[in-house]
């Protein structure tokens, strides 16, 4: 390879990381939140659905943003909407850190959704606009890459903080880690943002949007910067010819449903509804929560929730170094098989478990607890969460028993507390390796580019709206139906989304854009 042409394929993987850092911030802006939980409940005396709204906040304006993040990256530009994002995460993390009540904070959260929701759309489509047919998959992937970085680097920074808060150095007093925990938490955010708001400015235009407004010469300056300048002149023309002199300068929304883009919306619909109806956002933003079920601890619960991070980190590598080699279809079936397996076994784990205090164990428990309260319940065993919880509730009452929930479940759960870390981290690998990265790369290549920004939007409003849904309902979920039902309902959802992946979904990999539009656009 000439110097000129590894420096042009330097030049694209460096923009693509740059744009991608949207993902990481969007990664961290939703996950941070998993180590905040427990101590926004207490200090805002939230219930399970205030809490679920605490969470999911972000998702809902996240999932608004996305219905005209893509029209409105169609009218100004991909580059400049990540502009915007970027200034909309830092506003929101100090707002987050500073909230002083539970409504302030929700509305903090929902100006970082506005940024979530832009960023998760415009980068993997700027991505896929400015790479190559053959490394598309890759580089659109670095978005996803980004993402699981900044779950793994909120799941650690939540982590140091605690450790912070208990360490005796006069400088972590100082700066009050122990009492502003959860603040320092959501606060971190501004730097990467700020970060993402300069680098942003090396970034070009999409030389594909540019051609869609009609700036021909700018787009091929663009392209040549990244491909030769016999493959930019060709990929120009492919892109004039698609776009047609029929296309209308605004795409209605009906536009959408016409027939001949049938085929592309239902997958693009039916895999961005899988994506999120599994449970991942469960696991990632309740992560800590979910292992206290298992009777663990607190520290230790952030601990394997730092190990979810790795995980997911780990597998979304495998991911990018196969989908260019494998496919798209092939990771997608491998991966929502493993989802199915980890859900059935986690399901199993938890409908196992059963719930005894015994005069041992009520001596573990803080001495801050009254534990002459707990003696109509020694040597009472339940054989599911739910029940165990409500005895709590009703013989502590609401307040006690939701601030010792950890300790109580700890003193008193008999499971198999290892296949339940196993489980979450297959799930997550499993996840990873296909739907996660996967869905994004669909997106950007199933819609023609007249209407991509819009149909991306859509999709993407719907994939964020069952977020937003599974998220507020997950805590509720836990207390009402528990966690075994609650995780075989994920398994069930994913063996439904097999099916349709194997009936329907096509194999896109090695094309470029205009040639899966003549093909999948009848």
């Amino acid at each position: 390879m000439s110097k000129d042409n590894l420096g042009k394929k330097n030049s694209i993987v460096l923009i693509a990381l740059i744009v991608a850092l949207g993902g990481f911030l969007m990664g961290f802006d939703a996950s941070v939140i998993s180590g905040v939980n427990k101590f926004i409940e207490l200090e805002f005396a939230l219930t399970k659905l205030e809490l679920g709204w605490a969470v999911a906040s972000l998702t809902l304006t996240a999932t608004l943003a996305m219905m005209v993040a893509g029209p409105v990256s169609d009218r100004i530009g991909r580059k400049k909407v990540l502009t915007y994002a970027a200034i909309l995460y830092t506003i929101s993390a100090l707002g987050s850190a500073v909230a002083p009540s539970f409504l302030l904070l929700v509305i903090a959260r929902m100006i970082g959704g506005i940024g979530v929701g832009a960023s998760l759309i415009i980068a993997p489509m700027y991505i896929a606009e400015i790479a190559p047919p053959n490394r598309r998959g890759q580089l659109v992937s670095f978005n996803q890459l980004n993402i699981v970085i900044g779950i793994s680097a909120a799941f650690f920074s939540n982590y140091f903080i605690l450790q912070l808060g208990e360490s005796d150095a006069a400088w972590a007093q100082s700066l009050k880690f122990a009492e502003y925990n959860w603040r320092w938490m959501l606060g971190l955010e501004a730097v990467p943002a700020i970060i993402y708001f300069f680098a942003l400015f090396i970034v070009p235009r999409s030389p594909r949007w540019l051609a869609m407004k009609g700036q021909y010469d700018e787009a091929l300056r663009i392209m040549k910067q990244n491909s030769s300048a016999e493959e930019a002149e060709k990929v120009l023309a492919s892109v004039k010819e698609n776009l047609g002199e029929e296309k209308p300068e605004k795409v209605p929304l009906s536009a959408l449903f016409k027939p001949a883009l049938r085929l592309v919306l239902t997958i693009g619909l039916v895999i961005g509804i899988l994506q999120q109806i599994t449970g991942i956002n469960s696991v990632f933003f309740y992560a800590p929560m979910i292992f206290e079920q298992s009777g663990i601890g607190t520290d230790a619960s952030f601990v394997q929730a730092i190990l979810v991070g790795i995980v997911n980190l780990v597998f979304t590598l495998v991911a990018i170094a196969l989908i260019d080699r494998l496919g798209r279809k092939p990771l997608l079936i491998f991966g929502v098989a493993g989802i199915i397996v980890s859900m059935f076994l986690l399901s199993y784990a938890f409908s196992e478990a059963t719930y005894t205090l015994t005069e041992a164990s009520v001596q573990t428990l803080p001495e801050k607890l009254d534990k002459s309260t707990l003696t109509p319940l020694i040597d009472q065993t339940y054989t599911d969460d739910v029940s165990y919880k409500t005895a709590l509730r009703e013989t502590l009452g609401e307040d006690t028993a939701k601030s010792f929930e950890s300790e109580l479940i700890t003193a008193a759960v008999s499971m198999n507390s290892w296949l339940v870390l196993s489980c979450i981290l297959g799930f997550v690998a499993a996840f990873a390796i296909s739907v996660g990265p996967v869905m994004w790369v669909l997106f950007s290549e199933l819609f023609p580019l007249w209407i991509r920004g819009l149909a991306i939007s859509f999709v993407g409003l719907v994939n964020s709206a069952v977020s937003f849904l599974v998220q507020l309902i997950f805590p509720w979920e836990l207390d009402t139906l528990g966690s075994a039902t609650t995780f075989l309902i994920y398994g069930v959802f994913a063996a439904l989304g097999l099916i349709f992946i194997i009936m329907k979904v096509p194999e896109t990999k090695g094309k470029t854009l205009e040639e899966l539009e003549k093909r999948l656009v009848k």
